[in-house]
């Protein structure tokens, strides 16, 4: 099965790491958060990606060009046809990534439009470059043949960006809680999709997938959400880069579901 992710935002709000390289390469602990999306995926047996590029997406096609010879020892005669033989092996060798360029700014529903023919006629999967989580994508679509819908959006708890105080009389605290979740649901990506779900991704580049799609989806009973209550982190500003870097260096790292 086919996962498509989406590589092709512009990353503005984290534009401290963004400026000459795609937020899909931004590293936490040493790799490219894109890295560790796939491993994710690769943990649950998941191992044929399809990449959606557009800013800068030529960085992100000479890190997978130049994979092996980064992440192995090897040997290269430097004669006029050079030969390079690899010692060893590095844990992604079964990794498929096809790299698709589909537009500077096309929208999210135009880029997953684009990678129709790249990721079969059957059901497949999609997420977001920037999105970490300890989710479990084989009940994820275990969950989605269960209902027979053609979409499905993990849903997960926001955790608040600020402290929440409680008050009683005179101004007393009553209680004080440092960046709870909130009762609220919202998307954390990780989709499963039927090949159905393309016929609603109308409008061209234009199209937002999380906008006119979806709402047509839910209105026509054909999306579900599966609640996810474990750990979820999105990548958007530089705090967050460094919130991220912060838990690898600790070594609690909860989205590491690999070994």
């Amino acid at each position: 099965m086919k996962v498509a992710i989406l590589c092709g935002g512009l990353g503005t709000r984290l534009r401290e790491e963004t400026e000459f390289r795609p937020k899909p390469m931004v590293e936490v602990g040493g790799r490219p958060i894109l890295w560790h999306i796939m491993k994710i995926y690769d943990h649950y047996g998941f191992r044929e990606f399809v990449l959606c590029l557009g800013y800068r997406g030529n960085v992100i096609k000479e890190y997978f060009l130049n994979y092996a010879a980064m992440n192995n020892d090897f040997t290269i005669a430097l004669d006029a046809r050079p030969n390079i033989e690899y010692h060893g092996a590095h844990d992604e060798h079964d990794f498929r990534v096809t790299l698709v360029d589909t537009g500077q700014n096309t929208m999210t529903g135009g880029r997953i439009r684009r990678v129709a023919r790249f990721v079969g006629g059957g059901t497949f999967m999609a997420t977001y470059g920037d999105g970490l989580a300890d989710i479990d994508v084989r009940k994820l679509l275990e969950f989605h043949r269960g209902h027979g819908r053609l979409a499905t959006v993990t849903i997960v708890h926001p955790s608040s960006r600020f402290g929440i105080v409680k008050t009683g009389d005179r101004d007393r605290v009553t209680a004080f809680s440092e960046k709870p979740r909130m009762g609220d649901w919202i998307s954390a990506g990780f989709f499963v999709f039927e090949p159905g779900v393309m016929d609603y991704l109308s409008g061209g580049d234009e199209c937002v997938m999380e906008r006119e799609p979806m709402e047509r989806l839910a209105a026509d009973g054909q999306l579900a959400a599966y609640r996810h209550e474990g750990f979820f982190f999105a990548m958007d500003t530089y705090r967050e880069h460094e919130a991220l870097n912060a838990m690898w260096n600790s070594g609690n790292v909860p989205w590491r579901v690999w070994a």
